[in-house]
């Protein structure tokens, strides 16, 4: 069966419904603290909510419709995916993975540079045609009603796809949940990959006697990030299920259960909004609150969590942003990523480099795979 083209799309009624929600949201008393070390402050959960109800533009699925967008079932499940290719003869397939909270609204800024560079000022030799699918049970992807929809079989899933779209050797690239199914990617289709680029090094920290000042801080770093900032994880690896109940009801749940991680995770002040803009957070929440999709999205966890740092034998590029969540040196890189060819250090950005550093990922993406066109 051939891809159908498709075209994100909601409806007033559904828009009416939020509104509605939000502006009947029963709040908890304010927190007892005069920072987030409790989790979103009130004030900024009641600011965020007042403004998804009453100044956002839910303009989401035209941004996201300026590109070509399709559906295949693949494995048995309806996959959506962007399929941007490029007008260069000899670009590169490039297969981009978004992660949690996520989803592939994040790549709209990098998609025209990466398809396009000609005409975004750079060198037409580093075209790539882009397929960027939303993972199983994320955004317009069928959510698997089976268990067994982890990294490997996802990495199988995107192989299949690419190779039905006509590319027989292709990169993968990817964040978060993108890293791991990037990595497998390179393990599961070998004689494909050409290369994996991530710009999440997720590895075991702390295994030299002799650290670095900057291993030292990173260690430090994770070890606080274990201590207040792991517990969304272990409840969305553990019990998805009961998770789920409150966030697909609640909008205002929904709403502050992915926001506390673009202020915990992006490259700011102090205040999320620093790094990205109201209106790509707001994106972000809509869509998981549209699609019904809190639940399917942590299953994930469930799913395959364990699975960040499994070997990687594949040649391997490594971008670190220096507020992202796990931080490595290269040496420390090189015990997980056995045939690491990239590896830089950026002086800004986070967790979601391509909403917050997008013009930096690009550079990172291009300069990585000039060593396998």
């Amino acid at each position: 069966m051939a891809p159908e083209p498709f075209e994100v799309s909601i409806t007033e009624a559904e828009i009416a419904d939020l509104r509605d929600r939000l502006r009947r949201t029963r709040w908890p008393e304010p927190e007892t603290v005069d920072d987030w070390s409790q989790g979103v402050p009130l004030a900024y959960a009641q600011e965020l909510c007042r403004s998804w109800a009453e100044d956002y533009d839910f303009g989401f699925a035209e941004r996201l419709n300026v590109f070509p967008q399709y559906r295949d079932t693949v494995d048995g499940l309806g996959i959506h995916f962007l399929h941007v290719r490029s007008p260069e003869p000899n670009a590169f397939p490039l297969v981009l993975t978004h992660g949690w909270p996520g989803s592939v609204l994040e790549f709209l800024e990098v998609l025209g540079p990466l398809t396009d560079p000609r005409a975004h000022g750079g060198d037409p030799a580093d075209a790539f045609h882009v397929v960027a699918p939303s993972l199983p049970g994320y955004g317009w992807s069928d959510k698997p009603t089976t268990t067994g929809w982890g990294v490997t079989r996802i990495a199988r899933a995107w192989d299949t796809l690419m190779v039905s779209l006509g590319y027989q050797r292709y990169g993968a690239q990817g964040g978060d949940w993108g890293s791991a199914v990037s990595g497998a990617l390179g393990e599961v289709a070998p004689e494909r990959v050409a290369g994996v680029h991530l710009n999440l090094g997720s590895v075991t920290l702390g295994n030299f006697d002799d650290p670095t000042p900057a291993e030292r801080a990173s260690l430090e770093a994770q070890k606080e990030f274990q201590r207040t900032g792991r517990g969304y994880s272990a409840q969305q690896a553990t019990r998805p299920q009961t998770l789920g109940y409150g966030l697909t009801d609640s909008p205002a749940g929904q709403a502050a259960w992915i926001a506390e991680k673009y202020w915990a995770w992006t490259d700011n002040n102090g205040h999320a909004e620093d790094a990205v803009s109201r209106q790509q957070i707001l994106d972000e929440i809509s869509v998981y609150w549209f699609t019904a999709s809190a639940t399917s999205s942590a299953r994930l966890y469930w799913e395959s969590f364990t699975n960040f740092r499994d070997k990687v034998t594949a040649p391997s590029g490594l971008s670190i942003y220096p507020r992202d969540i796990t931080r490595p040196s290269r040496r420390e890189a090189e015990l997980r990523f056995t045939d690491l060819r990239w590896f830089e250090e950026l002086p800004r950005g986070g967790h979601f480099a391509a909403l917050e550093q997008p013009e930096s990922l690009v550079e990172q993406v291009r300069g990585f795979f000039r060593l396998f066109r």
